[in-house]
């Protein structure tokens, strides 16, 4: 027991005599080199090894996965476990099983999540348009390749692309795979890297192939004349946009609007969706449109269900009596993933190197590595055919005196010399002296002679057509040509995305679902908004204010009337009278700012109510100058409720009226200066923040300080003050009260 006790109290003892250099020692280090050093490089391995597809179509785990079931000879036979190529697949990709066979899955039929899939699937592997569908575990599904998988192994033992070693240094691996057709463009590619990201749609394999073939034959070829848009395994329609494919395959950005595929059972009263979008899954659909049916927005419904079996996709949705089929899905497809987009960007490493590029440029690039892979199999051959010629030129000598070639050997005292003595009798080298005296005693006769020499003539115009395809690119071209027309025959499907265009769409405009009925609106000078209903008016007695607050403005409007309150900095901000509560005129009613979120200290100015945007607003500044803008500028397509620049703000803000029409104005300045004028004197410009137009010319420290509309019935009392030119100085205005107020014209 005490030699037990005493073992520990030495380890603990012996500890504090240890030394790691370097170790408590904190060293300052700029951040910016830290990231150099550290982040670097793992940035680099992510986007290099592992996210972004290759000229050939492939990540590396891809790659790593199809070649490792190349070499198990899974191109031919019977199919395989999926564990046992995940096993050996780690030999190549250290990343572990799990990724392994998920990568796998992707890749399979089974998994419907390529046009062309390269793994031939056998058992659960789930399905692309489903969240929810667990694919089964690796033991129990099975797997070979693909017969299009011939393709991108074609004359790879023949040194048409480069080997590196693997990980550990046990075997070796492909760079790429010399595929005979582009890939990179028929299946689907996606990946998120650091700070870069891939995304390649699909394209029909046919069509890829003939516009390969044209832009090897015209480099300007129309693009869109043979690649019609892409393609996806799921199907659906595309929505078909001249403009934004150009964009894309000039450019490799963009993006395309997908749109399911649906029938109408009219006995059943029942919508059945079959395709849907390539970029959602059936239950995010559902998701969606459950959420609808709960906030109300959605009333045709009556029910809705997956139906999806073996037989594929199908999302049922039953319709209340009296339901538009159609009316329904174009609500539907406004609202829901049942539409949806697929962005592009086509991120393709080309030589180690991240490239964002158009389809023409693509293409131009994979030509470019499919010659470079040809090249390199003629070289191949070329250079296989040549030794065999040259043994057959040696064995051509020996055909001038067999029974000498046959003495020689047998009268050789040591086994060594045989070699020596053939090359010195017969004038030969020492393969082809080699090769001879290897012949099997059974072929020296003249008949197996003669028909190995008469190979000879067939060599050396294979050799002659072999080096002139090496020197002439065009042969190359026409090679490459001939193998796309061929993978095109043997592997072309037709379509499975269509097209709808246009004058087929059937766009019904969006409705507003907001309720609709009359109010009347006021807004206090402190900022305060009531959204009272005439009945409630009609019962109500004074309005309540805060003390020292004054009602500004008084609207009859709509609950679907938009808001527009102008602020002390330049501001706009964007409402809609539905979304204000209704109140009583005993209430206080809603506090703008807060209710808005306006800036610290920021107060309203003006609201201007308005359901079309017409009119335009007048901005008075202190500097003399009125600015004339359409309320139309400040009508968006998108629900921004900001808009900064309002007004400009180079002078202080006097006054802002809106003006249905143009009208006569009164100007006052602080030196008791008047003048009349027409509001179409100023032009109005599109620039929300004009510093306006001079109207009244100002003497020395007098400043603008007061603009009001002028009813018809005081035109004739104030025609003294009338210009017709602006600017102009005013009359000295005696005969005036000593403000005028502004007049709140109703929306």
């Amino acid at each position: 027991m005490a030699r037990k006790k005493k073992e520990p109290q030495q380890k603990r003892a012996a500890i504090p005599n240890a030394y790691i250099e370097g170790a408590g020692i904190v060293v300052e280090e700029k951040i910016t080199e830290t990231l150099e050093k550290n982040y670097m490089p793992y940035a680099m391995s992510v986007i290099i090894s592992r996210a972004l597809p290759e000229i050939d179509g492939f990540k590396p785990s891809h790659r790593k996965l199809l070649y490792t079931m190349y070499k198990m000879g899974l191109l031919t036979g019977q199919r395989t476990k999926s564990a046992n190529v995940v096993g050996q697949t780690m030999r190549l990709n250290p990343h572990g099983d799990a990724a392994i066979y998920e990568t796998m899955v992707r890749l399979a039929r089974g998994n419907e999540a390529l046009l062309h899939p390269y793994v031939d699937s056998k058992g659960n592997f789930g399905k692309a348009y489903s969240r929810d569908m667990s694919y089964a575990a690796s033991r129990y599904t099975e797997v070979k390749l693909d017969p299009i998988c011939n393709e991108l192994f074609r004359d790879i033992d023949k040194e048409t692309i480069d080997f590196v070693p693997n990980y550990d240094n046990t075997m070796a691996e492909p760079t790429l795979l010399p595929a005979s057709f582009p890939t990179v463009l028929v299946n689907a590619n996606m990946g998120i890297a650091v700070s870069m990201a891939s995304s390649v749609c699909p394209f029909n394999l046919a069509e890829v192939c003939e516009t390969c073939i044209a832009l090897i034959k015209n480099p300007e070829h129309d693009l869109l004349s043979t690649l019609k848009g892409p393609d996806f395994p799921g199907g659906a329609y595309m929505l078909y946009e001249e403009g934004e494919l150009n964009k894309i395959y000039q450019t490799g950005r963009g993006s395309v609007r997908l749109r399911a595929k649906y029938s109408y059972d009219k006995d059943a009263n029942c919508i059945e969706i079959t395709e849907i979008p390539y970029s959602t899954t059936i239950e995010a659909i559902m998701d969606k449109i459950i959420e609808l049916i709960k906030a109300n927005k959605i009333r045709e419904i009556s029910y809705i269900r997956d139906e999806t079996d073996l037989s594929g996709l199908k999302l049922a949705i039953d319709c209340k009596r009296g339901t538009d089929p159609d009316k329904l899905m174009q609500k539907l497809f406004r609202m829901t993933p049942l539409q949806d987009n697929f962005s592009c960007n086509f991120n393709i490493l080309i030589a180690g190197t991240p490239k964002v590029m158009g389809v023409r440029e693509i293409l131009t690039e994979w030509v470019a590595f499919r010659a470079e892979c040809v090249k390199r199999r003629v070289h191949f051959d070329l250079q296989k055919k040549s030794e065999k010629l040259h043994l057959l030129e040696g064995l051509q000598k020996i055909l001038l005196d067999i029974d000498h070639a046959i003495r020689i050997v047998r009268e050789t005292e040591e086994e060594a010399d045989v070699v020596s003595n053939l090359m010195v009798e017969f004038g030969i080298d020492e393969i082809q002296a080699e090769y001879v005296a290897e012949i099997k005693l059974r072929h020296l006769n003249r008949e197996y002679i003669l028909k190995r020499i008469a190979e000879v003539e067939s060599l050396s115009g294979e050799i002659a057509e072999m080096q002139d395809i090496l020197g002439d690119p065009k042969k190359i071209r026409r090679i490459i040509t001939e193998e796309l027309k061929a993978v095109k025959e043997k592997y072309g499907q037709p379509r499975r995305t269509q097209f709808l265009y246009a004058d087929q769409l059937e766009e019904e405009p969006e409705e507003d679902e907001t309720p609709d009925y009359p109010v009347h609106l006021f807004c206090s000078a402190s900022g305060y908004f009531k959204k009272i209903t005439p009945q409630s008016l009609r019962v109500s007695g004074e309005q309540k204010l805060k003390e020292g607050d004054t009602m500004a403005a008084q609207f009859e409007a709509t609950n679907r009337t938009e808001l527009l309150f102008f602020t002390d900095r330049c501001q706009v901000y964007k409402s809609r009278a539905s979304a204000f509560d209704d109140t009583k005129a005993s209430l206080l009613g809603d506090y703008v700012p807060a209710k808005l979120g306006f800036d610290e200290n920021e107060s309203l100015v003006k609201m201007i109510p308005t359901v079309d945007y017409s009119g335009f607003v007048l901005f008075a500044f202190e500097n003399g100058k009125i600015a004339k803008v359409p309320l139309s500028a400040y009508a968006t397509k998108t629900n921004r409720k900001r808009l900064a620049n309002a007004y400009s703000g180079k002078s202080r803000l006097v006054e802002i009226l809106y003006c249905p029409e143009d009208t006569v104005l009164l100007v006052r300045t602080t030196n008791n200066r008047a003048l009349l004028f027409h509001t179409a004197m100023i032009l109005p410009k599109a620039t929300r923040d004009t510093i306006g137009v001079q109207v009244v010319t100002l003497k020395a420290k007098a400043v603008l300080d007061n603009v009001a509309p002028v009813d018809p019935e005081q035109l004739e009392q104030l025609k003294k003050y009338s210009v017709k030119n602006i600017p102009a100085a005013g009359v000295l205005a005696k005969d005036l009260p000593d403000s005028h107020q502004l007049s709140f014209p109703e929306a």
